[in-house]
């Protein structure tokens, strides 16, 4: 069976993901395994026991995307139990440890979090992943933002300019790795997930945005980039 890691797998996207991944038949070809990678090993038990009774088979790699080593580790550990990894998903969410700043506000250590968390976390994960699929000629790299890394609003300014930075970088991947079978693609998300963040916002539900990543990983590999709006 093929593989998808997701990093920052929760119960909401990334369990989307990993369904529209695993489930046989679903969108016309065979289900997937899924590797699902994230700080907290017993709410990921709860996600791969949810899995499993669908028929999906997953399992658990807890580890923090601060800590390169264990993330690096984690995909290591998950490449070896599944025999290999054939779509990394990253979109890990900071939750409480996130501070958001307007762009006045701003300090470098406001900015600096994010970049750890969002665009070098993302690097190591694909360092982890890549060397494989290069020699494969075959894979693909997907990496979630919310749309301020497209258009920007002040209230989060530090974590949109974190977010900018990944998109930049994944689009630049994307053109590096032209010709090579392996496809790297952004996915930014302008909507809320599942409940509104803010009163009147445009929200979707998880199972509406997860065959996105589907249709980038097979009908839309020449994309570098896809909005997600209603």
């Amino acid at each position: 069976m093929p593989t998808i890691a997701i990093v920052g797998a929760g119960p909401q996207l990334g369990l989307a993901i990993a369904r529209t991944y695993g489930t046989y038949g679903t969108y016309g070809t065979y289900g997937y395994d899924v590797a699902l990678i994230a700080r907290n090993r017993a709410k990921l038990e709860v996600l791969v026991g949810e899995l499993a009774a669908e028929g999906i088979t997953a399992a658990a790699f807890p580890a923090d995307v601060l800590d390169r080593s264990t993330l690096t580790q984690a995909l290591k550990d998950a490449a070896t139990h599944f025999g290999g990894i054939d779509v990394l998903e990253y979109s890990p969410v900071g939750g409480l440890h996130t501070v958001m700043t307007t762009p006045a506000a701003t300090e470098p250590a406001d900015v600096q979090h994010e970049m750890e968390f969002q665009l070098y976390g993302a690097i190591d994960a694909t360092r982890a992943v890549l060397p494989a699929m290069r020699e494969a000629r075959a894979g693909t790299l997907l990496f979630t933002t919310g749309a301020g890394s497209v258009d920007p609003v002040p209230q989060v300014a530090n974590v949109n300019a974190a977010a900018a930075a990944l998109r930049n970088w994944v689009i630049n991947l994307h053109k590096e790795l032209d010709g090579t079978g392996v496809q790297a693609a952004h996915v930014a998300i302008n909507v809320s997930i599942g409940t509104p963040a803010i009163p009147g916002f445009p929200t979707a539900q998880p199972e509406e945005i997860s065959p996105v990543y589907w249709d980038l990983h097979t009908t839309k590999r020449d994309q570098a980039e896809l909005v997600f709006s209603l």
